[in-house]
């Protein structure tokens, strides 16, 4: 809402912000999650990280849309170097816990895109834009968290060739043969599909619902992004090691195919009940990520880094066409027709029915 009220945006310019940032992000992913597969990097976390901060600075003097786009693009950079890597870190950290481990490693995520309209709303709406700036904080802050993770990740690849000859490839074979491991990968990536679809028009345009619906304030807008946020953040916690318990492939299908009672009523319900279903929804989608990051890690546990890099990128990406497909849609109808369409997506959670149940698989 600040950026479209100072700079004059429509929606599908809005939507082209998201877009941007998000395909910055999503393109390079997968690449850079190949790169670091074979060539690690101890200080790729400190890097991406950096560029993050730039962009941030950046992005609280732009007076422009291309200025924009140029700092979100930047942002997403930093998350391109940054995902594949320290999801790698996340699990060679896990002692074996690798839900919890993933869990605890999105839920920071999380709780940061939770807090951001909180603190948008308290320390930037009130005073203008450049207050972003105070959020570089914040990065500078992480940066120095992990420079010595860096350290520690240096001294692991040095044992880690020193004890395999040079080399960081694994003896771990795939669970399934290559056909059924292409086929799975593909239904998990309709799951993201699905689920990242409809959180993008909660997360991109789910103030102006509430403002142009119910006639909230901007500032009371952001407080209830800030509860469906809350939610994504406690569903992400918990849908790690639930799936360590009783299987990744029943955690999928409670959590996307469980969010669709929620999200079908929401666009008919008064606005309390719209803020108690935004948190159902926000809660039982967000516990899939991690569970089916982990699914698609296991069936190719050799190349955690690109499978990490395909599956962030691949949500941000569609997070981002979504945003800015939506946005036009939005202008060309209604936000509130736009919630309307988008409350099916989670039925598409049906597709999980085709996937094998790796807990009864053995590693050959």
């Amino acid at each position: 809402p600040l950026f479209k009220e100072d700079l004059g945006l429509s929606f599908a310019q809005i939507g082209l912000i998201t877009l941007v940032y998000q395909s910055a992000a999503s393109v390079c992913q997968p690449l850079t999650g190949l790169f670091f597969d074979k060539w690690p990097s101890a200080w790729s976390l400190p890097t991406g990280m950096s560029f993050t901060l730039v962009g941030l600075l950046s992005l609280a003097f732009a007076n422009t849309l291309p200025l924009v786009l140029c700092s979100v693009a930047l942002v997403g950079i930093g998350s391109s170097v940054f995902h594949p890597e320290a999801s790698r870190l996340t699990s060679l950290a896990s002692g074996g816990k690798r839900g919890l481990a993933q869990s605890l490693f999105q839920v920071g995520g999380n709780l940061g895109g939770s807090l951001g309209p909180l603190l948008a709303a308290v320390f930037v709406a009130p005073y203008g834009r450049r207050h972003i700036a105070l959020f570089t904080i914040l990065a500078f802050t992480a940066i120095m968290v992990m420079i010595p993770v860096g350290h520690w990740y240096k001294s692991f690849l040095l044992r880690l060739r020193k004890a395999e000859g040079e080399t960081l490839k694994t003896s771990v074979c795939r669970p399934l043969p290559m056909g059924k491991t292409v086929f799975s990968i593909a239904i998990l990536l309709i799951l993201i599909f699905s689920k990242y679809i409809y959180m993008a028009s909660l997360t991109s345009y789910y103030t102006f619902y509430l403002i142009h619906k119910f006639n909230v304030s901007v500032q009371d807008s952001q407080l209830y992004l800030f509860i469906f946020l809350v939610a994504t953040a406690i569903g992400t916690l918990i849908g790690g090691p639930v799936g360590d318990r009783i299987g990744r492939k029943y955690v999928i299908w409670a959590s996307i195919l469980g969010a669709a009672p929620f999200s079908l009523l929401m666009p008919h319900a008064n606005l309390l009940w719209t803020i108690i279903l935004s948190f159902c929804v926000g809660l039982m989608l967000s516990s899939a990520f991690p569970a089916i990051l982990l699914y698609a890690q296991e069936l190719l546990p050799t190349k955690l880094g690109l499978i990490s890099g395909l599956f962030f990128g691949f949500a941000f990406g569609v997070a981002g066409v979504a945003s800015a497909v939506l946005g036009n849609l939005a202008d060309k109808t209604s936000i509130e027709y736009v919630y309307n369409i988008c409350a099916y997506m989670p039925l598409l959670g049906l597709v999980t029915f085709f996937l094998p149940n790796l807990k009864k698989k053995k590693i050959e």
